[in-house]
């Protein structure tokens, strides 16, 4: 049976670890991977309801005097199969819808100076993004946790640090790039070069 991504990352998470529920999924997902993957709670309660019927997790729950029953999760056996074939399966990554890059495309019908501004918030965000992922491999390194998971997380992180550097280094040059083109639509025309008048 086909699911879409949304089970995948569930069956995922509950492999790590067991008995969350859908709120703790959502919160893990964050938490985890928020950089490079997202998923929202009408994303996440039905293909949980989902998963449960095709018997790939298994639900529970326990109530406590005067809350509502907490209902958590837990993979099955088939779910590990069943995730473990998708995680053999060729990756297939959306074609992606960039907003920042689509503008830059199209750069030269913009007012000057918008590319420069847009270069330089999405180098802000990236500093905050490779500050972020930093902070994240520091206390992974300090946790040296025995947990099987931890050499591929660090692998993960290693390609998010490597990309927000890139990313980075490339604003830069974009940054010198653009001031330079705003430098020469600026300067005037040389006497040799103007217009003779008639």
């Amino acid at each position: 049976m086909s699911h879409n991504r949304t089970a995948y990352v569930l069956l995922g998470g509950l492999s790590i670890q067991s008995n969350l529920s859908g709120y703790e999924l959502h919160q893990a997902i964050k938490e985890n991977f928020g950089s490079f993957w997202g998923e929202s709670y009408g994303q996440i309660y039905p293909t949980l309801k989902r998963l449960v019927a095709e018997g790939l997790i298994e639900a529970s729950g326990s109530a406590t005097a005067g809350k509502k029953r907490r209902q958590t999760y837990a993979l099955t056996d088939a779910g590990r199969v069943c995730l473990r074939e998708w995680l053999a399966q060729p990756f297939q990554n959306d074609p992606p819808r960039n907003e920042f890059m689509l503008k830059l495309f199209f750069g030269h019908e913009a007012a000057p100076g918008v590319a420069l501004v847009h270069v330089r918030e999405l180098n802000e965000r990236n500093r905050r993004m490779l500050a972020t992922l930093e902070g994240i491999e520091k206390m992974a390194r300090a946790y040296q946790s025995k947990d099987p998971n931890l050499p591929y997380w660090m692998l993960t992180l290693g390609l998010g640090l490597a990309l927000a550097r890139a990313a980075l280094d490339w604003g830069e040059s974009a940054l010198a790039e653009l001031a330079a083109m705003e430098v020469d639509t600026r300067e005037p025309l040389k006497t040799s070069e103007a217009e003779p008048s008639s």
